[in-house]
């Protein structure tokens, strides 16, 4: 009797460790990974998150299908989005807070941003490289500077705000290709190829930039990492079918596919005519702005590049389904910071690009693993920082560099309740829209602490998403908990204040 109850016991133990998604993992080949980055893509921009004006079939179906974040979070500019995103760090580790050139004010107002992320911070291309991931990024890249030698040789703070060359100015080429700058580009960071990664942060790289006629996204491409092609057409277009193209050569191994689409950032180009007299013609949306107004023809055209992403992401799932390679591809599909306020709206949150309020910063978010994600909807807040370590983890890599956000893998089947009270942070050292400031966002609760002088703004996001109603005043406990922990954060990693800072610490 003895003996068929431990085979009894050992039988049922290996039928639910066989049933858990995650305990047989060690018996698994590694996962593809694919991580989507649409560049200014707003919360309310997509369907699944409620546009009635921005169509996104392909996305919306896939939405079905996914994990879906209701509360993920950017920083609200691409550069230290991208370098958090890269590293799992946060700005005040890198050095980048804002995009370089878009900084005001003087050195006793501003940190000024770095622009190139050095060495010394890994990314996660570089660990998943070392465990047998052939990886390709594509669009894009960002996290390098247009003089990165000169750069690095800075004594640091430096003393007023990085430039780049103008549109149409290609002298910094011939230099981007030498192997003392390519260490910082994707080939130097654990890719095996780069197509149209530069310094740049938009395509319009030609003479005339964002007033050129092609704008970087009619061929032909001005991008001189980007070989051209016969049938090029459409940067989007392009840099999907590279894509497409890389998995189809790499999918009997493991691959990393870094889809950082140029789209939907500015400059605002038609994809068509006929697209774009499809949207002039339709009725805006007046819950969120969108689609009507003064901007009405602008958005018209920016909803024809919406359309053709959203096109590109279809085409990216439907050859993963053709493959069978979708059960075992993790799938992460979300936005650099909020919408452009020329080109989108959303009146039902307060802010835009480049704002610390949640126009700025909430972004869509969704991750896509059959089998290993439960398909739902989560209000259980997520940061930038936690992609990293998610990726460490779905590939089975034991990562033991600093990380400073948390794997996302225990939300994959059921919420959990250490997202929902952890805290998140934010430190804005250099000014764009916003006065510098920290942010810590906790439970319902974001409170701001500007870094001039102090200056406090509390909002309960449950009661008020609009962030319309300050509530210092009215909850000085909850005010003073969370700037103790702000404080706090602060203090234990020594982070850095501008000169100009009326605080302490």
């Amino acid at each position: 009797m003895h003996y068929n109850s431990l085979f009894k016991n050992h039988c049922l133990f290996l039928i639910l460790f066989l049933m858990c998604p995650w305990c047989n993992w060690a018996q698994e080949k590694q996962p593809n990974i694919i991580f989507i980055l649409v560049d200014d893509l707003g919360y309310a921009d997509v369907g699944f998150n409620g546009s009635t004006y921005f169509e996104t079939p392909a996305l919306d179906a896939l939405a079905k299908e996914s994990l879906i974040f209701d509360n993920a979070y950017m920083y609200p500019t691409c550069s230290p989005s991208r370098a958090a995103l890269f590293t799992g760090k946060q700005s005040f580790r890198t050095g980048v807070y804002t995009v370089p050139v878009l900084e005001k004010g003087d050195a006793e107002e501003n940190i000024f941003s770095r622009w190139t992320v050095g060495k010394e911070h890994t990314i996660y291309a570089k660990p998943l490289a070392e465990a047998g991931y052939k990886s390709i990024h594509v669009g894009k890249w960002h996290i390098v500077g247009p003089y990165p030698e000169k750069e690095l040789a800075m004594d640091w703070p430096i003393q007023q705000r990085l430039d780049q060359p103008q549109p149409g100015d290609f002298t910094w080429v011939e230099n981007h290709k030498t192997p003392t700058v390519k260490q910082y580009y994707p080939e130097g960071r654990g890719f095996i190829k780069n197509v149209g990664g530069t310094f740049r942060g938009d395509p319009a790289l030609e003479e005339g930039g964002y007033k050129s006629e092609r704008g970087g996204y009619r061929a032909p491409f001005s991008n001189p990492f980007i070989e051209p092609k016969a049938d090029d057409e459409w940067l989007t277009d392009r840099l999907a079918a590279d894509a497409i193209e890389f998995i189809d050569d790499h999918k009997s191994n493991p691959f990393l596919v870094n889809l950082h689409f140029y789209a939907v950032h500015r400059p605002i180009k038609n994809r068509n005519d006929a697209l774009f007299d499809k949207y002039m013609n339709k009725p805006g949306d007046p819950i969120t702005g969108q689609g009507m107004g003064k901007n009405k023809e602008r958005m018209a055209s920016y909803a024809t590049m919406v359309q053709s992403m959203d096109e590109n992401i279809g085409k990216i799932m439907a050859y993963l389904k053709k493959n069978n390679l979708e059960e075992n591809t993790v799938l992460i599909i979300t936005s650099d910071n909020g919408y452009h306020p020329i080109a989108s709206e959303n009146l039902k949150m307060r802010g835009a690009k480049g704002e610390i309020y949640e126009g700025g910063i909430k972004v869509p978010a969704l991750i896509h693993w059959p089998g290993k994600v439960k398909a739902r909807r989560t209000e259980m807040p997520i940061s930038v920082l936690d992609f990293f370590p998610t990726l460490m983890d779905a590939a089975q890599i034991d990562y033991k560099g600093q990380l400073d956000g948390n794997s996302l893998t225990p939300l994959f089947q059921k919420d959990n309740t250490f997202f929902r009270e952890r805290p998140l942070f934010w430190h804005l050292a250099s000014q764009y829209k916003n006065g510098t400031c920290s942010v810590i966002r906790k439970g319902d609760y974001k409170l701001i602490q500007f870094l001039a002088d102090g200056k406090l703004e509390l909002y309960n996001l449950k009661s008020d998403p609009m962030e319309s109603n300050n509530v210092v005043k009215s909850e000085p406990k909850t005010t003073q908990k969370l700037l103790k922990e702000l404080v706090t954060w602060r203090t234990k990693n020594d982070v850095p204040l501008p000169p100009n800072s009326s605080l302490s610490k």
